[in-house]
Order: structure tokens, then C-alpha cells, then sequence
């Protein structure tokens, strides 16, 4: 009975599956080539995790506020409008001569991670009355990761290939092309939600989050510039968190608040939130450190591959394979254990991936099968993450509830960026081990040996603490079908 319901969502997901290959896409070209961007910028390795970092703070701000505004006016409306913006910003960037004209180009660029969730919301709200909506919305979803994966991982290997053959600026050009055809396919392939809740939107509120956003981030950036034992540092980056309080008091008494900050302490939602908090620092940090440790030169720094960009793109596209097996698998795994154990062991296996970088990295082999661990429980917790959170949310918060998901998990993944960034920096300032001296002495454009070992510990430790909290803290029910109230 479920799988004739998806037929007739068939048409919906089909396009939206076109605009996840493309994010997909988006997010797995440029990696194999971060180490070639930061020689045509002229920046040291380490510098590359700012783009990212910057990237991931600009998409927890954007996030929450266009999936508001998408469960306003319609969420397709909001769907083209980010599109619209992430072609120019993309389309920007071959332009880009200078590392600040770069990361700004690439940090607009991050608008696109609104996508999936505005098309999870989109998905849901097609679903109304309908039996197994859950499990219904979490197959749509797994579909699109699979579109996504399936994109991520032409990307990774056509970017890996071009840019061992063709001038960056060309290589440069493709993504905004493709961007700009997904404009067209959404103006035309898809219909707008079927409710629209209206409304206006919470602008005081979009001010102190983006003051408390913009602190923090600028502490973080001062913690490069100055080191991290710089007091105007760490003040900073305290006074952006303290900002936060305010934020929150002030959408506890607005009536119709920017991001209804009463969801953070939902028992179906606080779960759903902290986990993509800690799987965010590594589906979304490691990404740049991977590409850089790969591609470094052994003879010259000591440790990594030496590899070129499509033998590179390869390791990458294994593990981007290796998700979209942990997305179709989980649907199955859910249903035969619950979904709360399916999610505490795609944990495990993200923490086990990445612990076993420690012991092994020195071969071709020690990096894919390693990565192929870690992208399988992290291919299952990027489909279960966002349907469940609609799942959990009230019936007028799907789409807040979705990008809350997905900020939570950026915040992560930007903060695990920019301690990735500090820690690869540390050892070319200053290195104090045998391979650090090694890539100081190359020049100071690889990273400290020392910082990508801290890259693996925290990314398998935050993974094995959300394994753990999924395992023994969430309720045994949590990211389920709400269950109706009983009427007296």
C-alpha cells in the first residue's frame, strides 16, 4: 500500500531528485581540486577549511530563516529563489582571483543546503492523512540522498579528472551551468506546497541571531589570526555565544518567532537536533582534510598520498557510493529493528571510520576502506535526520523543523572547520613532531600531521557520542510516527 503511494509522489520526487544530484554535485566536484584552489589563491592547505567553515555558518543563519519563510509564502517559491542565488554565487567564482573575493563567492554558494530541506517540508505536506506518512516521507528522502550521492559522485570524479587536464578557470565554470539548469527544471517541474500558513516574519529576531552568528564566527577567524591563546579570541567567541540568550528570550515571548526555540526541548526533536549537531562536525568538516591529506606529498611532508585529483576523486566517490547504501538501507534496517537503534549504529560506524584513520593511513587502501565505514552510517543518518525531524515537529513547523536539522548539523560541521583549521595551522607554524617539522619545512603549504590526527579524533569521537546518547538516552519510540491523542 505505501509503495502506491509513492507513485503518486513519483512525478514531485523525480524532479526534486534532480536538484539533490545537482547539490550533490556542487559538493563533491570541488573536493578533489581543494589542494589545486589553494595554490591558484595562493594559501597555505589549512586555509581551505575557512572556506568551508565560512560556507557552513552562513547556511545555519539562512537555514532556519528560508524554511520559515518557505512554510509562509510556499516552499517552492523559496526553492527557486536559493537556487537563483546559489547560480550567481557559483557562477561567480571562476571570476574570483583573490582568496577574500573567493570566499565570498563560496560562502553565498552555501545558500544551496536549503534545498533538502525545503523539499523534505514539500514532501510531507503531500503526505497529509495519509497511513506510514513517516516511513513514507523517509523513503522520499532516502531517494533524494540517493540523487544527492549519486550527484556528489559524478562530481567528485568528472571534477577529479578535469582538473588533472584543463585550466582552473574552465574546470570552474561547469558547477554554475548545472546550477542554472536546476533553476529551470524547478520554475517548471514542480508545484507549490498545497498550504501556505503566512505571516511575517521575525525580524528582531533574525537580527540577534545574526549578530550572535556573526561573533562567533568572528571569534573563531580571530583564533586563527591570533593564535588560540589570544584572549580577545576567546572573548569574542564567548560574547557570540552569550548573544544566543537574548535570541532565545526573545522568540519565547514573540508570538510567531524567527525559530521557535521551544522545539530544542521537544523530546521527539532535542534528539533529532544534538545528533546532526555531532554528525555534522564530520560529514561536514573532514571533507576538506581528507581531500588535503591525500593529496600531500609523502617525500616532501612526511605523511599523506601524493595522489592526483582523479585518484583522489576516486577515494571520494567510494565513500559517496558507500552513502548511498547506508540512505537505502535504512528505511529496511528501521523497520525490521527501530529507528532509534538504526541510528545509534550508523553512528557507531562513522566513529569506527574515522578511529581507524588513527592506526591506518598510510595506503590507498587504508583510506577507502576506512572511508567507505564511515560514509555508510553517515549515508543512513543524512536520509533519517530531516524526516524524522518532520516526523517530530507540529504540523505547522515541518519546514523549521527540517532546517533546524540542517543548521544544527552545519553549526557542527562549521565548528569542526574551524578547529580543523587552527589544528592544520598549528603544525606549520610551528611543529614539533618529526612529520610536522617535514611539512614546515615544504614551504608551509601542507597542513601538521598532528592536526589531521585531531581531525580523526574528533570526528570518531563525536560520532561515538552520539551513538552512545541515541543508544541509552533517547526514548525507545523517539523518531517514530506521533501517535494521535486520545479524545475524552
Amino acid at each position: 500500500m505505501t509503495r502506491v503511494k509513492l507513485g503518486v509522489l513519483a512525478g514531485v520526487v523525480g524532479f526534486l531528485a534532480f536538484v539533490e544530484f545537482t547539490s550533490g554535485f556542487i559538493q563533491g566536484y570541488y573536493t578533489p581540486m581543494l589542494s589545486d584552489i589553494a595554490r591558484h589563491l595562493d594559501v597555505p592547505d589549512a586555509d581551505v577549511n575557512w572556506l568551508e567553515g565560512s560556507q557552513l555558518m552562513l547556511s545555519a543563519l539562512v537555514v532556519p530563516v528560508l524554511a520559515k519563510i518557505g512554510d509562509m509564502v510556499g516552499h517552492k517559491r523559496i526553492l527557486l529563489w536559493s537556487t537563483a542565488i546559489t547560480a550567481i554565487a557559483t557562477l561567480a567564482l571562476p571570476f574570483a582571483n583573490s582568496f577574500p573575493l573567493f570566499l565570498a563567492a563560496w560562502t553565498l554558494q552555501g545558500v544551496y543546503v536549503v534545498w533538502l530541506p525545503l523539499e523534505i517540508a514539500l514532501i510531507w505536506s503531500r503526505t497529509a492523512g495519509r497511513d506510514g506518512r513517516s516511513l513514507l516521507t523517509a523513503r522520499a528522502a532516502g531517494m533524494l540522498v540517493a540523487a544527492l550521492e549519486a550527484g556528489a559522485i559524478s562530481g567528485a570524479l568528472i571534477g577529479g579528472q578535469l582538473i588533472d587536464s584543463f585550466p582552473i578557470f574552465g574546470v570552474l565554470v561547469i558547477p554554475g551551468v548545472l546550477v542554472a539548469l536546476c533553476f529551470v527544471v524547478i520554475a517548471f517541474g514542480v508545484t507549490e506546497s498545497p498550504v501556505q500558513l503566512g505571516g511575517k516574519l521575525d525580524y528582531v529576531g533574525l537580527m540577534l541571531i545574526t549578530f550572535a552568528l556573526l561573533a562567533f564566527t568572528g571569534g573563531l577567524s580571530l583564533l586563527r589570526l591570533l593564535g588560540v591563546g589570544s584572549p580577545l579570541a576567546w572573548a569574542t567567541v564567548v560574547l557570540g555565544v552569550m548573544l544566543v540568550i537574548p535570541f532565545a528570550r526573545w522568540e519565547l515571548r514573540h508570538p510567531d518567532p524567527l525559530i521557535d526555540v521551544r522545539l530544542f526541548r521537544s523530546p521527539a526533536l532535542a534528539p533529532v537536533f544534538v545528533t546532526a549537531a555531532l554528525f555534522g562536525m564530520s560529514v561536514l568538516g573532514a571533507q576538506a582534510p581528507l581531500s588535503t591529506f591525500i593529496r600531500t606529498d609523502p617525500e616532501v611532508a612526511g605523511f599523506g598520498l601524493g595522489i592526483g585529483g582523479f585518484l583522489t576523486s576516486l577515494v571520494i566517490g567510494m565513500y559517496l557510493i558507500a552513502m548511498v547504501a547506508g540512505a537505502l538501507l535504512y528505511p529496511l534496517v528501521a523497520r525490521l529493528t527501530t529507528p532509534r537503534n538504526t541510528l545509534a549504529g550508523a553512528a557507531l560506524l562513522v566513529a569506527i571510520g574515522y578511529f581507524m584513520f588513527v592506526p591506518f593511513h598510510t595506503t590507498y587502501t587504508h583510506m577507502i576502506v576506512n572511508i567507505m565505514i564511515a560514509g555508510l552510517g553517515s549515508g543512513a543518518l543524512v536520509a533519517a535526520l530531516p524526516s524524522a525531524a518532520a516526523a517530530g515537529a507540529p504540523e505547522r513547523l515541518t519546514g523549521v523543523a527540517t532546517g533546524l536539522t540542517n543548521s544544527t548539523k552545519t553549526v557542527g560541521g562549521a565548528i569542526a572547520s574551524a578547529i580543523f583549521g587552527i589544528a592544520l595551522m598549528h603544525g606549520v607554524a610551528g611543529a614539533t613532531g618529526t612529520a610536522d617539522n617535514a611539512a614546515a619545512a615544504a614551504g608551509g603549504t601542507a597542513g601538521s600531521f598532528t592536526g589531521y590526527v585531531i581531525v580523526w579524533c574528533v570526528c570518531g569521537g563525536s560520532a561515538l557520542i552520539a551513538a552512545i546518547a541515541l543508544r541509552f538516552v533517547v526514548p525507545q519510540r523517539a523518531f517514530q510516527d506521533r501517535q494521535p491523542s486520545p479524545v475524552a
